[in-house]
């Protein structure tokens, strides 16, 4: 079991000591594709999983889901959300036991999701659940500080409901003079790299667990694909996710790892619980070739 480079009372603390006046964003990979963003005392999550309720639900049945990585915190800990996202309807990114912790230590906390996808959340998640706030493709909505747009994801394929909206997103975020990228759960489609370089990317969160039908489950970008997506839309820096929490469907990062290297795409791995920090003073890259870490010279540091 891989256990967290931070979990539990220290990484509450490490989240409640951020500085709520910097000007700098604050990550925190909570595993799978949950990463929470913390910038001037606002809180956007997207697509927590924080439970083991697929763990459960899949005990004994051809697909188990085996959890690799130890649970970084306890939902009902995690206080300072403003905003949580839910990509799609897979239960790692709209999971009941984490959404209803959430608004339990949160109460003012609003839920964006596919407006093709209100009424399977209403449903799954209750009257007791977050406010939620419809989002499509081309349209944004704004939660505390956080304006966030809705991007067209392939899962496997573009799908869409019978009044034409997708049931698959990515999100961009923008705040201040930031702006991120987290794509869901998607492969490579011909509009993703035209709909997300309308932004400049600071940070790009993309999976790289692959698409591998054997799974019997939707695919995602592999690491080739995840670093080259990257570079094509100019992310600063990319972050990969996806992977080291279920046995049947991980990935290693090694091919992500030296594909940024190769195309000179700026990338930073992380480690469930681990804390970043974006500078203020870093900005998309403009075509050159910048290293596989970032350096505090380029105003970058973990």
């Amino acid at each position: 079991m891989i256990i967290p480079l931070q979990k539990d009372e220290e990484l509450i603390a490490d989240i409640e000591s951020t500085d709520g006046n910097s000007d700098a964003i604050h990550i925190w990979w909570l595993g799978q594709s949950g990463f929470l963003v913390k910038w001037r005392g606002g809180g956007l999550l997207f697509d927590p999983y924080l439970s083991d309720s697929l763990t459960r639900k899949y005990e004994g049945t051809e697909k188990p889901h085996v959890r690799m990585t130890e649970l970084a915190l306890n939902p009902y800990r995690l206080h300072g959300v403003d905003v949580v996202t839910s990509s799609h309807n897979h239960t790692d990114h709209l999971d009941a036991e984490t959404l209803l912790a959430l608004k339990v230590a949160n109460p003012d906390l609003r839920l964006v999701l596919p407006e093709a996808n209100v009424e399977f959340a209403r449903q799954r998640l209750g009257p007791m659940g977050p406010e939620m706030l419809p989002l499509d493709v081309g349209t944004f909505v704004q939660a505390g500080p956080f304006e966030i747009h809705g991007i067209t994801a392939a899962h496997n394929e573009v799908e869409f409901d019978e009044n034409g909206h997708s049931r698959f997103l990515g999100f961009v975020a923008r705040f201040g003079d930031f702006a991120v990228f987290h794509s869901g759960d998607t492969l490579w489609h011909d509009s993703l790299v035209k709909e997300v370089r309308r932004w400049d990317i600071n940070v790009a969160f993309l999976p790289i667990n692959g698409n591998k039908p054997e799974r019997k489950v939707a695919g995602n970008l592999n690491g080739f694909e995840a670093a080259a997506f990257a570079k094509a839309i100019g992310a600063s820096v990319v972050i990969p996710c996806h992977y080291h929490m279920f046995e049947f469907n991980t990935e290693e990062p090694d091919e992500f790892l030296e594909c940024c290297q190769r195309l000179g795409q700026n990338c930073k791995v992380m480690q469930c619980g681990e804390h970043y920090v974006v500078g203020p003073q870093t900005h998309p890259a403009s075509g050159e070739a910048r290293p596989t870490e970032p350096s505090r010279e380029d105003g970058w540091w973990t």
